[in-house]
């Protein structure tokens, strides 16, 4: 019988990006370390999505209610049947599932966000407990409810000064000890690279390579590093609709080659970032993960003008974090413990996020 009291838990993180490249599942162990978990990844996987729900979750912000009720189902019975084929190769049996959801709208200042993909469905699929729609009550309490990772950046990774995804967006937490922890999303980065590879029939530029061939053009470099929601202060967050207001018209209405273009915005970014992690010389180290780790020119453009140590991990981790980190917060809400920052998030006070279904 599943109990707060256990010292060890099996968990399935669910993540389902903004950048659509698949629905990244783990299997980790989380075992109690006096007041702290330690995590052990034991099986992770990438499933593709059928062409039609990829273009169904891009289209999804402009649905209707009811449109939108029928996709939240079918995704959930997606996820739900990739656990359950993804869970037999496990031979331990799992405790519950915790599942980000993939999100539809995020306007966290007209206190609105909506992630789908049924918890109800997820349990009927797979059979396990679930515990999903992480967001809602951050920002209930008047905070961003993004980003939600800092927490596991600083108990599971506490070795690192800075923690940087580059998924569809890249966002960062900054930790400076247990009661100082800052983190934001910081511009557009798989969301705006993959569109520009979409141009030119690509999923994505592998390795960067592509980038690497264009060159800066510094007329839209400036035009990038001016948009409004860059000089804004932290906490802060982004989803599809502030990329398609402000970044799209610069890449979609260019006349410039995609090369070029792919070589812009990869300077564009790696200039915020760098702003975000400091540029003088410093000791301080950077854990790079999401997709965009394995783009190379980036992170070589990262590494010279931020002056830090850039630490490019595995694999496993570069893609799976996200999805760990997500089974994590889905251990502190079964035991009752916040699992949302309000330093990072803005929140009136830290607390706890996560719908559970089919708990005993």
């Amino acid at each position: 019988m599943l109990s707060q009291k256990q010292s060890s838990f099996l968990i399935i993180g669910v993540m389902s990006g903004t950048s659509l490249d698949g629905l990244d599942l783990v299997a980790s162990r989380f075992t109690k370390n006096g007041d702290s978990w330690s995590y052990q990844i034991e099986l992770a996987e990438t499933i593709a999505y059928p062409d039609q729900l990829i273009d169904d979750l891009k289209e999804a912000f402009k649905f209707k209610k009811e449109d939108l009720s029928g996709l939240d189902k079918e995704l959930g019975e997606f996820i739900g049947n990739s656990i359950r084929v993804f869970s037999k190769s496990l031979a331990k049996e799992v405790d519950f599932v915790a599942s980000h959801g993939h999100t539809i709208h995020h306007d966290p200042a007209n206190g609105y966000t909506l992630q789908i993909g049924s918890g109800n469905a997820i349990a009927e699929m797979c059979g396990y407990p679930v515990i999903n729609n992480f967001r809602v009550n951050d920002v209930s309490l008047g905070g961003q409810g993004a980003p939600l990772v800092p927490i596991g950046d600083r108990d599971l990774f506490s070795e690192y000064q800075y923690c940087l995804n580059l998924g569809g967006i890249a966002n960062i937490t900054v930790i400076r000890g247990n009661d100082q922890v800052l983190a934001f999303d910081i511009c557009p980065f798989n969301m705006a690279l993959n569109f520009l590879a979409n141009q030119l029939d690509l999923k994505f530029d592998e390795g960067g390579v592509l980038a690497n061939e264009g060159q800066v053009n510094e007329t839209l470099l400036e035009q990038l590093n001016q948009i409004d929601f860059l000089q804004k202060e932290a906490p802060k967050s982004l989803g599809f609709e502030d990329f398609s207001a402000l970044w799209l018209p610069f890449l979609a209405n260019s006349s410039f080659s995609t090369h070029d273009l792919m070589r812009t915005y990869i300077e564009h970014a790696a200039i915020q970032i760098s702003k975000a992690i400091g540029s003088n010389e410093s000791k301080e180290r950077v854990l790079v993960t999401g997709g965009g780790a394995f783009h190379q020119t980036f992170v070589n453009r990262l590494k010279a003008l931020s002056k830090r140590e850039v630490v490019v991990p595995s694999d496993a981790l570069i893609n799976y974090k996200e999805a760990l980190v997500f089974a994590y917060l889905g251990l502190l809400r079964f035991l009752k413990k916040p699992n949302c920052l309000a330093s990072v998030t803005g929140a009136k006070r830290d607390n706890m996020g996560g719908d559970l279904y089919f708990f005993p």
